[in-house]
């Protein structure tokens, strides 16, 4: 098999495993409202407060133990990480999916949070396979991943959610088993022997991990903008469902097709336009272009009081999809090869402490200004402007760090891509991500 078409393989497995990942997650949004109305017999803002709740257990756990699997991941490889998560994934949609009572659900969202590292793992393994100048290239296939499950999971969860509020959870957590047996057949490890080091527990605790990547201090920066983008973030899958229920009564087909169309909108932007506009004007400039889309998407849909509306600033917001991989590609360079699992577990801790932070404020917030129907402070969009604030505040650090470091400038410190050493039974050896035509003359950071 020739070196082109196994890059393209190995390439195709990592976004494979993080769609059928994203699917998993995005059939459950639309019905998540309805099943803990079922279980709680309370009102949509009762229902958000919970799903609140539920989001919280989910990012304490990702935050305590992204790092520690970032860290074992640098120690034994990315794909026994990987899949290891992919079985904690499953369990947690079983869980879910018999849940008699609100507690099981807590359960499962908590054996979800500690082995959900699936994204992160991924990146890295995506950081390992792909030569710096083509890493934010690369991270945007993996967000266009991300996108494209967000277009086939709601619309399929809505669908389904029309059968029953529990058909979606059975329908994820076969997608998450049958993501673990295609990695288990197909996925090869990234991380040759030569490149691990030792496993340290100082580093791998979410301050320790942050606190060793205090020698690039540009880190540090980007790692805030991340924080305050994904804590603004958090508003669309958390509260969105309630809210379009309260302002429009959309069923759980409405809003499955709604958030399809946003991951539909995702994809794109991250799919075709990372790339050619990170050459064009730079990755700074790029994340910039993603983070002021992200605002105004924010305030509008804020305001919203017609579908088309709606509608609209969704489709603004999909242009916010330029920002992770352009700021992504950006710390990647920043990190030696050895490290980026470590950089991924600090990158996945800081958006868990977002995911803790963020749903309970968005939740909150929502049912403080939905409680009483007509009362002068009824604003169901209150969130959605909390968000746009705090995307903000990411652009005025990134426009500093931007600044001071001189990002669209600075050198990589990563060396070379790796290559895949111990591929599965049955499974050809892997070579480089760059060994194709296009990258014989690759462009010098």
């Amino acid at each position: 098999m020739q070196a082109a078409t196994r890059s393209r393989l190995t390439l195709a497995c990592i976004l494979v495993t993080v769609l059928l990942d994203m699917i998993g997650v995005g059939i459950i949004v639309p019905v998540l409202p309805e099943l803990l109305e079922d279980l709680t017999g309370g009102s949509v803002a009762e229902a958000a407060v919970i799903g609140g709740y539920l989001v919280f257990a989910y990012a304490f756990m990702q935050f305590v133990f992204s790092p520690v699997l970032g860290n074992l991941s640098d120690r034994f490889g990315r794909r026994p990480v990987l899949l290891l998560s992919l079985l904690g994934l499953t369990f947690d949609y079983v869980m879910m999916s018999i849940a008699p009572f609100v507690w099981y659900l807590f359960i499962g969202r908590i054996i979800a949070g500690i082995a959900g590292a699936a994204l992160a793992t991924a990146t890295a393994y995506m950081a390992d396979i792909t030569p710096p100048h083509k890493r934010t290239h690369r991270f945007g296939l993996i967000g266009a991943a991300f996108g494209l499950g967000f277009i086939i999971g709601p619309v399929v969860g809505g669908e389904l959610g029309e059968i029953g509020p529990r058909v979606p959870f059975y329908a994820a957590a076969a997608l998450a088993f049958a993501n673990f047996l295609f990695g288990l057949l197909v996925l090869p490890e990234s991380l040759p022997k030569s490149s691990r080091r030792k496993f340290d527990i100082r580093r791998a605790n979410p301050f320790g991990a942050v606190m060793a990547l205090r020698k690039y201090p540009s880190v540090l920066w980007l790692l805030a903008v991340l924080f305050f983008f994904q804590l603004a973030a958090q508003a669309l899958p958390t509260v969105f469902s309630y809210f379009t229920v309260e302002v429009f009564n959309f069923s759980t087909s409405n809003i499955g097709r709604t958030l399809g169309a946003f991951g539909l909108g995702f994809a794109i932007s991250q799919a075709m336009l990372v790339a050619p506009l990170s050459r064009r004007l730079g990755e700074p400039a790029v994340a910039m272009i993603g983070l002021l889309a992200a605002i105004a998407a924010f305030a509008g849909v804020a305001f919203s009081s017609e579908v088309y509306m709606l509608y609209l600033f969704i489709m603004v917001g999909t242009v916010s999809g330029l920002a992770p991989p352009a700021i992504n590609g950006v710390l990647s360079r920043q990190v030696p090869d050895n490290g980026q699992g470590e950089l991924q577990g600090a990158v996945n801790a800081a958006s868990s402490l977002a995911t803790i932070i963020g749903p309970l404020a968005a939740t909150q917030i929502f049912s403080y200004y939905t409680t009483t129907p007509g009362a002068a402070d009824y604003f169901p969009g209150a969130p959605f402007i909390a968000a746009s604030f705090s995307v903000a505040a990411a652009l005025l650090i990134f426009a500093v760090a931007a600044w001071r470091f001189d990002l669209g400038n600075r050198p990589s410190i990563a060396d070379h891509p790796q290559v895949p050493e111990v591929p599965p039974p049955g499974q050809v050896r892997i070579a480089p991500l760059d060994n194709d035509s296009s990258d014989q003359n690759p462009p010098r950071n």
